[in-house]
């Protein structure tokens, strides 16, 4: 998806800082969010499914789709788990959440590049949706590029600050050392991103 509005102008639109870079952090812009009128519950609607659809980086159809597939869902789970569980379970959220890309922004275009192996096999769709059991690895070739060099300066970094653990999301495991994912679980609702309303983004489709 390619935004045609400015970044910083969408960042103060939805009030957070949606690419993740700090030239987008609004806390240290002299402008802040965009001040909002008062509006109608349809409104409300609205401007939540923008922002979850922006977090994600997804044009309006990709967003939209993953509510029809939740509705289609089985019934041991609610339409909002898992509309939430299939945006966490893109590659490209996933390579993101494990850190091994600063921003969703980035993360899309490593997984588009093929730089990541899905059990053994090259793959190039970001919006690959994996299941647990997955492995996810940095190809070999790119294990030498500066730029992995660097990141595993950090992962490793930081995973001796942080006893051994380099994501908060435990639904996947981190295998620093080879750049490697394991998914081991489906996410949860505390693995969830808390500032998506996913209920109103479900009132807004269901009208």
């Amino acid at each position: 998806m390619h935004y045609t509005w400015p970044k910083k102008k969408l960042c103060r639109r939805e009030g957070i800082n949606l690419f993740g870079t700090e030239k987008y952090d609004l806390s240290k812009s002299k402008r802040g969010p965009l001040k909002t009128r008062k509006t109608w519950e349809f409104g409300q609607q609205l401007r939540k499914k923008q922002l979850a659809k922006r977090m994600f980086w997804l044009s309006e159809k990709q967003f939209a789709s993953y509510y029809k597939k939740a509705i289609k869902s089985s019934w041991e789970w609610t339409t909002w788990e898992k509309m939430l569980r299939l945006l966490e379970l893109r590659l490209d959220n996933v390579l993101y959440r494990a850190w091994f890309a600063r921003t969703r922004m980035q993360s899309r275009q490593f997984a588009s590049h093929a730089h990541f192996k899905l059990n053994g096999v090259n793959v190039s769709i970001p919006s690959i949706s994996l299941k647990i059991g997955d492995v996810l690895e940095l190809r070999d070739k790119l294990k030498e590029s500066h730029l992995y060099k660097s990141l595993l300066e950090e992962l490793e970094e930081f995973s001796k600050q942080n006893k051994g653990k380099v994501t908060n999301c435990n639904w996947i495991d981190v295998d620093v050392k080879n750049l490697k994912i394991i998914v081991k679980a489906l996410p949860e609702k505390q693995d969830f991103e808390q500032i998506i309303d996913i209920q109103k983004i479900i009132e807004f489709y269901s009208k």
